[in-house]
């Protein structure tokens, strides 16, 4: 088995299209599906279901795939650990992050790693919610990734705190409630809500379950949007309501207003999460400028 075809493997398995696969590859189509041929002949069945319209992994390949990308990372650790031995680190580094959560901290840890590590590529994936961060860093699809912190990490997975936000109301600026300083979470029983989808993967709108459950009531979701920008342009257009972490305030639409809530501080933990299984250097060199910019005792004890 060549490295070259698990390469392509991983190229096809997450486009789901030779012909993007191929570009990406800088290869025509035909030598591509050739390598997939000669590795599934290697590894005696079908990785992909084909057809005119679309490719699709089969259980092999899924089960494949963790293991092609922990075989990538290790020999790129190789590479860059020779190579880095004797001068300034070197290598890439792949960073999930979901958007709206991240602009406070994105950029600072960014600034840091140009400043400390010119030499490290630092690639960055956007639209990566909670869920999806952690299981491409423990199947070695990302190096880090940006995640919201609901509890504990699983190991090998290790996560650091980086900010901690009090989570309020977003409603339309004419609404019945806007004239309001703060409100309780009960007052919305009856109210249409916006919000991320409801699997499991976004750790806001699962703080947001929480918050509403904890009052007696499920929301009443009209609208799932998994862009947080346009749940609050949502908002502001008065299609209805939304709770939400406070790093949000200075990007508010101007047709939307922010409420506190009333009672205990409800808090929305955002981190970075990374393996400790994983020994390249460009991350041992990111998790030194994270311990700089983020020190471990940032904050105080969860009061909440």
């Amino acid at each position: 088995m060549e490295i070259r075809w698990l390469e392509a493997f991983v190229a096809v398995a997450e486009e789901l299209h030779f012909g993007r696969a191929a570009e990406r590859l800088h290869m025509a189509q035909s030598p591509l599906s050739q390598v997939i041929r000669r590795l599934e002949r290697e590894v005696g069945t079908p990785l992909f279901t084909r057809s005119t319209r679309s490719v699709a992994l089969t259980g092999s390949g899924t089960a494949l795939l963790p293991y092609a990308y922990r075989t990538l990372r290790t020999l790129g650790n190789a590479l860059d650990a020779a190579r880095s031995a004797e001068g300034e680190p070197t290598g890439s580094l792949s960073l999930g992050f979901s958007g709206v959560h991240n602009h406070l901290t994105l950029p600072k840890l960014t600034s840091g790693m140009r400043r400390r590590f010119p030499m490290i590529d630092l690639k960055l994936k956007g639209g990566v919610r909670t869920f999806d961060g952690s299981r491409m860093v423990a199947n070695g699809e990302l190096d880090a990734s940006f995640v919201g912190i609901l509890g504990p990490a699983d190991p090998p997975l290790q996560v650091r705190e980086m900010s901690r936000q009090h989570v309020g109301v977003v409603v339309p600026a004419d609404h019945r409630l806007a004239h309001r300083g703060s409100i309780h979470v009960s007052e919305l029983r009856n109210e249409p809500f916006i919000m991320g989808p409801i699997d499991g993967n976004s750790s806001m709108t699962v703080t947001a379950l929480q918050v509403t459950q904890a009052a007696g009531f499920l929301p009443q979701i009209t609208q799932a949007i998994s862009d947080p920008f346009l749940v609050l342009s949502m908002v502001a257009a008065g299609v209805g309501v939304t709770l939400f972490s406070s790093e949000i305030l200075p990007l508010m639409p101007e047709s939307a207003v922010w409420l506190e809530l009333q009672g205990e501080p409800v808090l929305f933990r955002h981190g970075i999460t990374w393996s400790t299984e994983n020994e390249s250097v460009p991350l041992r060199a990111f998790l030194t400028v994270l311990d700089e910019v983020f020190p471990e005792n940032l904050f105080g004890p969860v009061v909440s």
